[in-house]
């Protein structure tokens, strides 16, 4: 008995994939693929349940910013087939130090953000007499004279 393969369009494709078009274009022409894009009628493109499997482990590494030589690398080892596990795993390891610092990165500006919106909270909560001390810098002159609490001037 025959397996009969679900083939879907390009337009299955990325809706399915939720990548436009012209990115399941790209990612071919990058040969991003494990295995050649097949043509059906008319030399239209159509995609297997396994390349859409494939995207989307694709979409998750370029969302985390994998460069797309990387991520082109990455294919062609796994395409290679056994044997060049030791390869993958570096290049996953370099990309997760990667991923793990930019995560730092993050979470300073994230606790900055949070920080002044706290500050910005209060002054609209107590009032909004100092907020024009809290726009920018300030000199150590006004500092002292001002009747902001230290947490509305360290925020600036």
């Amino acid at each position: 008995m025959v397996e009969i393969t679900p083939r879907l369009s390009i337009g299955q494709g990325a809706e399915r994939t939720g990548l436009s078009v012209h990115a399941l274009r790209f990612y071919e022409n990058e040969d991003l693929f494990l295995t050649p894009v097949r043509r059906g009628a008319g030399g239209r493109r159509v995609y297997s349940e396994d390349d859409v499997a494939w995207l989307t482990v694709c979409i998750i590494l370029r969302a985390s910013d994998m460069p797309v030589p990387v991520l082109r690398r990455y294919a062609a080892l796994v395409r290679e087939g056994a044997g060049n596990e030791e390869e993958r795993l570096a290049l996953m390891r370099e990309h997760e130090a990667r991923v793990a610092d930019r995560i730092g990165r993050l979470t300073e500006s994230l606790d900055l953000i949070r920080f002044k919106a706290a500050v910005y909270e209060d002054l609209v909560d107590h009032g909004s007499a100092a907020a024009h001390h809290c726009h920018g810098p300030s000199t150590g002159a006004e500092e002292a004279r001002s009747s902001v609490p230290r947490r509305e001037v360290l925020a600036e």
